[in-house]
């Protein structure tokens, strides 16, 4: 299909025969002079020849050829392209949050790598979510880091390079020793209220128990069910241990139960991954994306044949006019 992105131009196409039947005709007195060789040169301009008057005309061809041409340009003007086959694709799209917990254990050097070496879990934890945020080309992407306090680190965005930089940054303790999981997904829940999309997730990831939130995190988890909010839970570290060691795996469980998401453990670097592999399959949505047609510019082709027009009837032109003359050698 060939369409013209500006086809209001096209009304110019007939202003040279507006022109020509609409304007009157040019006239002009002159001074008479008497030549032996007026009729000569009569026929050599191409000019019709009455008593007492001489009117010049363009030959025929170069009437055509100058109508053509306008033609042409115009049509260039109205910038002509062809347009391919639609194409719809479906693709993932949401707006998924990332809580990650840099509290003080997340230093401990206890996590298992894919080689089988041992790691700091906030070390395991970038490595994994990194690769996870550059999988997100249809998604944005938003980063929530918390300890003590709970901090927007990145809102809401498709700059997902900018997004895994600062994730890298990060560092243990930067925002305090202790774990404030209410608080964390109490500022996801306020920062999900900007979002337009339907399809919102939260991803929380800690190895610790909530040590003093605000907002408990049962009630924060019921205000997020509330909005929409699906809280998919990931606890790393030791259920059975104790204090800042102690992950509170009931907790976990029951935020995301109320939610109607998914908890899971991961007790290493390759179930870690897996555990990101899953959210995925079980929070994806399809959309559809606004119909699509590839565009290939056109205009070039009467601004040649145009140009073509041009140089053929110049050469017509000066042809003419050597015939001429040597007819009258």
């Amino acid at each position: 299909m060939i369409v013209f992105k500006h086809l209001w131009l096209l009304a110019l196409l007939p202003i040279p025969l507006l022109a020509y039947f609409l304007l009157p005709a040019l006239r002009q007195r002159a001074l008479a002079i008497r030549i032996p060789f007026f009729n000569l040169a009569a026929e050599v301009s191409g000019a019709r020849v009455g008593a007492g008057s001489q009117v010049f005309t363009k030959p025929l061809w170069d009437l055509i050829a100058g109508l053509l041409m306008w033609v042409l340009l115009v049509l260039a003007l109205a910038e002509p392209v062809k347009l391919g086959e639609p194409i719809q694709e479906k693709v993932i799209s949401r707006d998924i949050m990332l809580a990650i917990d840099l509290s003080g254990s997340m230093g401990e050097k206890d996590f298992p790598d894919t080689n089988g070496e041992t790691i700091q879990r906030l070390q395991a934890v970038k490595n994994v979510v990194s690769q996870y945020i550059s999988d997100r080309s249809e998604d944005r992407i938003g980063l929530i880091v918390f300890g003590t306090r709970a901090y927007i680190q990145v809102p809401f965005t498709q700059d997902l390079a900018s997004a895994e930089e600062i994730l890298r940054e990060s560092s243990v303790s930067i925002a305090g020793p202790h774990t404030a999981i209410g608080d964390a997904i109490g500022l996801a829940i306020k920062h999900f209220e900007s979002s337009k999309v339907k399809d919102r997730v939260l991803i929380l990831l800690t190895d610790g128990a909530d040590t003093g939130s605000r907002m408990s995190p049962l009630n924060a988890a019921h205000i997020a069910a509330e909005d929409g909010v699906k809280i998919f839970t990931i606890g790393i570290g030791d259920e059975h241990g104790e204090g800042q060691y102690r992950v509170d795996f009931d907790t976990l469980r029951k935020i995301a139960e109320i939610t109607g998401a998914a908890f899971y453990s991961a007790q290493d670097s390759n179930a870690l991954s897996q555990v990101y592999t899953e959210i995925d399959k079980i929070a994806a949505t399809t959309s559809e994306k606004p119909i699509q047609r590839s565009e290939q510019a056109l205009l070039v082709y009467p601004l040649v044949a145009a140009l073509g027009l041009l140089i053929l009837s110049f050469i017509i032109s000066v042809i003419r006019v050597l015939l001429m003359e040597r007819r009258h050698v």
